[in-house]
């Protein structure tokens, strides 16, 4: 077994800290150009149309850790127009992906909830895609304070 001095030890730690500071980088949080983004992926190019979406959501999350989402998108859902796919995006999480829903017309409604998770305030972004081509979107901003502190 080798012996390493106490400066090699000092290095290797710095090193190490070094290191594990580069990683760090990569939890920026999500900006609203990067949900953006996402949403005109999902859509296929197509411009989301505000409208036919509720989002259910506290104003003021007093925890971010848990906060209750619930959807609904006002939908026909017959057998040749429904809605296919939902995608609920946070612009201020690390990553701006919270949660997709796959529907279909034996869903009987567009409806879903969950708890979601929220690292600071933020919106909420919720797009909608139908069988027919239709895209739709709704935002909604959550204030997430810590220890319902106001912060």
């Amino acid at each position: 077994m080798q012996n390493i001095s106490r400066r090699t030890a000092l290095a290797l730690g710095a090193a190490g800290a070094a290191l594990s500071l580069v990683g760090l980088s990569k939890t920026a949080l999500a900006s609203p150009e990067s949900a953006a983004a996402e949403v005109a992926k999902f859509a296929g190019g197509k411009a989301p149309v505000a409208g036919k979406i509720s989002i259910e959501l506290p104003e003021i999350a007093e925890n971010g850790n848990t906060v209750p989402l619930a959807i609904s998108v006002d939908a026909p859902m017959t057998d040749d127009d429904y809605v296919t796919d939902v995608l609920v995006l946070a612009d201020g999480n690390p990553n701006p992906g919270v949660a997709t829903f796959h529907f279909t017309p034996l869903s009987g409604k567009a409806d879903a909830s969950t708890r979601i998770r929220l690292a600071t305030t933020q919106n909420i972004v919720v797009t909608a895609k139908t069988s027919k081509g239709a895209v739709y979107t709704a935002s909604k901003l959550v204030k997430v304070t810590i220890g319902g502190c106001g912060g």
